[in-house]
């Protein structure tokens, strides 16, 4: 027998020592031989060579180290150190690629999915781990194939990976806070193997992830902003636990700041039909201007806003007022200490006598203490919304503003943040069938079911769940649900707070997912389950146009959202690359079709009507309106900046305009009835 081949035995010695004395390995529950069902072969390296660009394959099992593999918390299966995978060579998608050891660099050939068929699946392509031409004979090739559930496509193996979460971080708290800074600490979790880290975050941003033995650490604040700070720990494994309780801080600005802005001058009116621009000149400050108020007849209309590095510009337009009717403006400045200007002199206009833009009105249609979240048309022309927090569903009518409470959904529970009552859906069947379609946080998970609503009321005992197990977090949790033109449900999740689960296809999480309307798995999913497309931090919004492309609206982390065009098994990148930033020229990866700086975006729920893109965004509180070209977004136009406030869903009417909805208020707590919000219909042009 080779040197390459003989059995380490200083190894099994040291292991035989390590049992007798009740050792076992922190690495024992992910290490481990991968043996072929059909060869009694392992998964071996060749000549236990430790070259990058080595070839895999079986060869009888000897407890070497060159067939001693470790299933990483991302998927990675590495061999000899963390830092060798197991590799796709060229990242080739096509079935024969041939299998290599590699340096570990995150992509998606180097990561895999062990299935409960026994089967190991690429995550970039979807193939199996496949003994070349069924062969069994020592140093056989092993490769990709087209999954097949032959006995060379089957494992066993004892690899498991450590699938239990820290405790929550508790006493979470904050001292030392001045205009730039805060010391944030917290009380210590605990894990069956160990807190490896502590991610550190505000209002769903990461801000620092530090090692699990630290307990505080000192953040950079904006002065004068208000966050909501708590912290998440998380084991070797990458497993995360629920988030702490969240802390608010309002740091003070860094000088005292009496002097208001010089009063806005030079403004101008122009109407263009129904809508009015108005430009004005900037004001000045002994500190800088953060924000421009804008009063139409003496009522604030809408803010433009700006930031201590970015003086908010001179311009806004306001539309879907009424035709042939005369307004007047006036400007306010205000800097970030809330001192004001005066009111600019009025500039007086009057519209045309037709709606000549895209934006022709806007109706008020209801109101609620509650945040509506998903909402769907009935065959009746009646809206139903869901209220996240009050775990409700209400029945409106948009002519009368009537509305009535259609039923509480049982087993609904807050996340203290954006978990609760999110997305519906109903299909085209509804007249017949009336199944309501429910996304939902419950006290374990995520989960999609299925109600009757019968003589408007929502039957709780005909409940059907249909998939559970999406993992849940204070913030992350997706939750936007749609029929497509194929009859399939289609489902947004988020990475519940750990972006390892949104490239990991075996996971629910970071994912649009595909169902049959039963809850089954649909015979042509890419991956044999329910994910569709994989890569994703917290998707909120899902659109078909008319050629059935699924579009996708995503929250980025700190630096851009983004829309998406969702193919089948497409990987979105995340949490390697975030839009355009990072590494997201990596072989596999699809690029966004559009990007967003997150203080524009924070963009939740999406719409098409007529190819034409309306994008719901909350911080930017504005909606996006972009017209579909081929598989680009062209004509970007902004409306109701700042009008509305932060704007949570936009929803197709039956009239061909928009239902919108807003989330001012309460929008990041589970307590019920503390918001504002209206309910709106918007007339397009």
């Amino acid at each position: 027998m080779s040197a390459a081949r003989r059995p380490i035995l200083l190894a099994l010695l040291a292991s035989l020592i390590a049992s007798m004395l009740g050792v076992v390995p922190a690495s024992a529950a992910t290490t481990g031989t991968i043996v072929g069902v059909g060869s009694g072969r392992c998964l071996d390296v060749h000549g236990a060579a430790r070259t990058a660009g080595t070839a895999v394959e079986i060869y009888d099992c000897h407890g070497g180290a060159n067939q001693s593999w470790t299933l990483s918390s991302t998927g990675q299966l590495t061999v000899y150190d963390a830092a060798t995978c197991l590799d796709v060579k060229g990242a080739s998608t096509t079935p024969g690629a041939r299998l290599q050891i590699y340096p570990c660099h995150g992509g998606a050939n180097q990561r895999w999915t062990l299935s409960a068929d026994g089967s190991i699946r690429s995550a970039q392509s979807g193939l199996c781990l496949d003994v070349s031409g069924r062969a069994s004979a020592n140093g056989s090739a092993v490769a990709v194939w087209t999954c097949n559930g032959q006995t060379n496509q089957q494992w066993t193996t004892a690899l498991r990976a450590d699938s239990q979460p820290p405790s929550v971080p508790g006493g979470p708290r904050v001292s030392d806070l001045t205009c730039s800074s805060v010391t944030f600490a917290w009380n210590a979790s605990s894990d069956d193997v160990g807190v490896a880290f502590y991610d550190v975050y505000h209002d769903g941003q990461l801000m620092r992830s530090v090692g699990g033995s630290t307990l505080s650490t000192s953040l950079t604040v904006v002065a004068g902003v208000t966050w909501g700070l708590y912290v998440n720990a998380r084991d070797a494994a990458g497993n995360v636990s629920q988030a702490s309780s969240t802390v608010s801080i309002t740091p003070p600005e860094c000088q005292t700041d009496t002097r208001a802005p010089t009063t806005p001058t030079g403004l101008a009116a122009t109407a263009s039909g129904t809508t009015v621009t108005l430009t004005w000149q900037g004001s000045t400050d002994d500190v800088g201007v953060r924000a421009y108020d804008v009063y139409r007849e003496g009522s604030k209309v809408g803010t433009v806003s700006g930031t201590a590095a970015v003086p908010p510009v001179t311009t806004f337009v306001d539309s879907g007022l009424t035709a042939s009717t005369s307004y007047s403006y006036a400007v306010q400045a205000r800097d970030a200490q809330g001192n004001v200007s005066a009111r600019s002199v009025a500039a007086t206009v009057t519209t045309g006598a037709a709606c000549g833009s895209a934006m022709c009105g806007v109706t008020q249609i209801g109101t609620d203490t509650d945040v509506p979240w998903g909402l769907v048309t009935l065959p009746d022309g009646t809206i139903l919304y869901s209220r996240r927090d009050a775990q409700d569903i209400v029945r409106l009518d948009p002519t009368t503003g009537v509305k009535s409470t259609v039923g509480t959904v049982p087993g609904v529970a807050g996340t203290d943040g954006e978990g609760g009552l999110m997305g519906l859906a109903i299909a085209p069947t509804f007249g017949s069938d009336h199944w309501l379609y429910v996304m939902h946080t419950s006290p374990t998970d995520n989960r999609i079911v299925r109600f009757k609503v019968e003589n408007n009321l929502l039957v709780t005992g005909s409940e059907q769940v249909l998939l559970t197990g999406i993992l849940r977090n204070k913030f992350h949790n997706g939750g936007r649900l749609r029929f497509g033109p194929d009859g399939k449900l289609y489902a947004s999740t988020g990475d519940a707070q750990n972006g390892d689960n949104a490239q990991n296809i075996a996971s629910l999480n970071g994912k649009v997912l595909r169902l049959n309307p039963d809850g089954t798995v649909p015979s042509d999913n890419p991956f044999g389950n329910y994910v569709w497309s994989y890569g994703h931090r917290n998707p909120q919004g899902l659109a078909f146009d008319s050629q059935g492309r699924l579009w996708e609206q995503e929250f980025g982390n700190s630096v851009m959202d983004e829309t998406n065009l969702v193919v089948k098994g497409g990987n979105y990148g995340w949490p390697a690359c975030e839009g355009t930033t990072g590494t997201c020229g990596t072989a596999g990866y699809v690029a966004p079709k559009r990007t967003y700086p997150t203080a524009d975006g924070s963009c939740s729920g999406i719409a098409i009507v007529r190819d034409v893109l309306y994008v719901a965004c909350e911080r930017g509180t504005r909606l996006y309106r972009e017209v579909i070209a081929g598989s680009s977004l062209t004509d970007v136009q902004t409306y109701f900046n700042g009008t509305y406030g932060r704007l949570r869903t936009v929803e197709p009417a039956p009239d061909g305009g928009l239902w919108l909805t807003t989330s001012t208020t309460g929008d990041k707590d589970s307590i019920a009835n503390n918001s504002n919000e209206k309910l709106l219909h918007v007339t397009l042009g």
